[in-house]
């Protein structure tokens, strides 16, 4: 059926490269305006290239548009699917080319990330008045869809994978399950909900596969920048070094801080973590990402069906749903004092 209020959903993603010959344009996209060494951007760039250069993250997107618009279709939702990056084709700017020559007025905007941080969430919004400029399309109205960290479906499906992978190690004692998300710096953190926001997933996670509190944690994983700058602490591959230092022999590693299989994923957790574990003789079997699970698929369809006026905002835990429309100070990137969240009444 035909949707008055918007003519276009826009996917807004990072963007990864498809090729050797990709890498290192591709990191000059991501670093520029900041402070890292060369050196550093040379050693990221063996991290990809050890894939044969191929982010798997484009491919991801693609299977998400893939199943969405059949989502969509059959939810009677008529709604073209767009999809712009930050950092690698296709680039945000071309894509709003494409929504200005298409004739789109109006368009929601699902970014893949479940939380609030400006990386994550605030970035993105200024990648669309930024890009919207460079096309000449700063006529296109885009609304960003909330973040949903607390929705109950994108829960469901990070229990089902959690629990497929402490299935998977089934024969041993129940394993620790280490939460792993991106790590920021101390100084973003401070700007936003986001470690709020993560420790609220993980113990929902765990509350509803009944994983006592102290067999699980929140760890962080992926940091750059400067040594000397505090990021979100503990590592992933320094906290390995403790549960074996507590005997522990088996750990479920969840990404819950990605909706698919990141390179940060392949490599820091599938690779790194994974050669840790079996340096400390710790079994280790790594969950799965919700990637284009059904669940996962008809959540954002839910989103979508939310900000049309059809159904009502869906929140478990302790905090309502977010906010559709950020207030001027949401996801700083200095260091200012962060907003409590508020709990449900």
């Amino acid at each position: 059926m035909p949707n008055a209020s918007y003519d276009a959903l826009l996917i807004q993603s990072f963007g990864g490269p498809e090729g050797p010959d990709d890498v290192i344009p591709f990191l000059e996209n991501v670093l520029r305006g900041r402070n890292v060494p060369r050196e550093r951007l040379l050693q990221v760039a063996e991290h990809y290239q050890s894939f044969g250069g191929v982010s798997p993250i484009n491919q991801q997107c693609r299977d998400l548009i893939a199943a969405l618009t059949e989502e969509l279709r059959e939810n009677g939702i008529d709604l073209p699917i767009y999809w712009g990056n930050r950092n690698w084709h296709p680039m945000l700017d071309d894509t709003f080319r494409q929504m200005k020559a298409d004739g789109v007025s109006r368009a929601l905007s699902f970014v893949t990330s479940a939380y609030s941080s400006y990386s994550g969430c605030r970035q993105y919004r200024e990648d669309v008045i930024k890009f919207g400029a460079a096309a000449d399309a700063t006529d296109i109205q885009v609304d960003k869809i909330r973040v949903f960290y607390n929705h109950p479906d994108f829960i469901q499906v990070v229990s089902e994978c959690v629990a497929e992978a402490i299935s998977a190690l089934a024969g041993s004692a129940p394993p620790f399950i280490a939460f792993t998300a991106h790590s920021i710096p101390d100084a973003m953190s401070a700007g936003c909900d986001y470690e709020q926001q993560l420790s609220e997933s993980c113990r929902l996670v765990a509350e509803r596969l009944d994983v006592p509190d102290d067999r699980w944690a929140l760890v962080y994983q992926s940091r750059s920048g400067r040594p000397q700058d505090p990021w979100l602490e503990p590592d992933i591959c320094d906290f390995i070094e403790t549960l074996a230092a507590q005997n522990v022999d088996a750990v479920v590693v969840s990404p819950i801080g990605f909706i698919s299989d990141h390179m940060e994923v392949l490599f820091d957790l599938d690779t790194e973590a994974k050669q840790v574990c079996e340096r400390l003789n710790i079994s280790m079997e790594r969950a799965a990402t919700p990637g284009i699970r059904p669940m996962f698929v008809s959540m954002i369809r839910k989103l979508i069906e939310e900000r049309l006026g059809r159904s009502e905002p869906e929140a478990v835990g302790r905090y309502p749903a977010n906010h559709d429309v950020c207030p001027e100070g949401c996801c700083l990137l200095g260091e200012v004092a962060g907003r409590p969240m508020r709990p449900k009444a």
